[in-house]
């Protein structure tokens, strides 16, 4: 897999849009960021997941995924290291992140900037 499938992928899953968070492309459902490729230069795609699930995906294929390094990692953010993935494994880590914030804008929408954008 590569930057082109993890970018396709993403916007596949209903309701995804492309964006874009410190310069870096973001993948938002609802408003909210479910996935980046803000460390694409090292070939790795970003998953935003809780930690429980970072732990369980890291555990099961800790050659694929990797945590990501700091806070953004204690708070569940994971590395797909996207040459040793593939397309049905890249498309369900994905879509747990999708579904999480799906989800997440079920019980409290994104909030608008006062240009109207969500965040």
């Amino acid at each position: 897999m590569d930057i082109a499938d993890f970018r396709r992928i993403a916007l596949s899953l209903d309701g995804a849009e492309e964006g874009s968070h410190m310069g870096s492309p973001d993948f938002r459902v609802g408003g909210r960021i479910f996935a980046t490729l803000a460390a694409q230069d090292q070939g790795y795609g970003n998953l935003m997941l809780t930690p429980e699930q970072k732990s369980a995906f890291v555990e099961e294929m800790p050659e694929v995924f990797v945590p990501v390094k700091g806070g953004w990692g204690r708070n569940g953010a994971t590395h797909v290291v996207l040459a040793k993935a593939n397309e049905d494994l890249l498309r369900g880590a994905l879509h747990t992140a999708w579904e999480l914030r799906r989800k997440a804008n079920e019980k409290t929408p994104a909030k608008k900037t006062r240009s109207g954008a969500k965040r």
